[in-house]
């Protein structure tokens, strides 16, 4: 068994939320696990994963619209959690592209040494997909903490 004192401290911890119900839990995690580790940053990170629906259409402008009124949407939104977490609220970031590429992209490129991901319970048939807490658990530069979420109710 480790002693406690001779476990690493984490001093950049990224905290990925998708702007659910289940955000406000892992962002609370995430700032517990800092307030665990003295002199640790804590950012928010969402990804907006946006398809269009032709993406070979004549119709670019329409989707560059959409993606942009979904970036501002997102960035209006993890403000808002930012700001319910601590005084001064911790830095954010929203980000455009894969979500389990550009989490392991920006925990790589911001020197991250936590990321604190939700995960859902599964069971029968899911467990053989491969969700983006599996994909970021293996990939990832660092560490990562898998914060267990409530089965999803249909």
């Amino acid at each position: 068994m480790i002693p406690l004192q001779a476990m690493k401290a984490y001093s950049r911890i990224l905290a990925v939320v998708d702007l659910s119900h289940d955000s406000q839990h892992i962002a609370h995690r995430a700032l517990q696990m800092a307030a665990c580790h003295p002199g640790a940053q804590l950012t928010l990170l969402h990804i907006v994963e946006f398809v269009p629906v032709e993406p070979l259409s004549d119709s670019l402008l329409p989707a560059v619209q959409v993606e942009s009124e979904l970036l501002a949407s997102a960035r209006e939104r993890l403000a808002q959690l930012a700001d319910t977490l601590s005084t001064p609220p911790p830095p954010w970031r929203v980000e455009s592209g894969n979500v389990k590429v550009e989490i392991v992209r920006a925990a790589r490129e911001g020197g991250f040494d936590l990321i604190v991901i939700g995960s859902h319970e599964r069971h029968g048939l899911s467990i053989l997909l491969n969700l983006t807490e599996d994909t970021v658990l293996h990939a990832a530069p660092c560490d990562v903490l898998a914060v267990r979420l409530p089965m999803e109710r249909a």
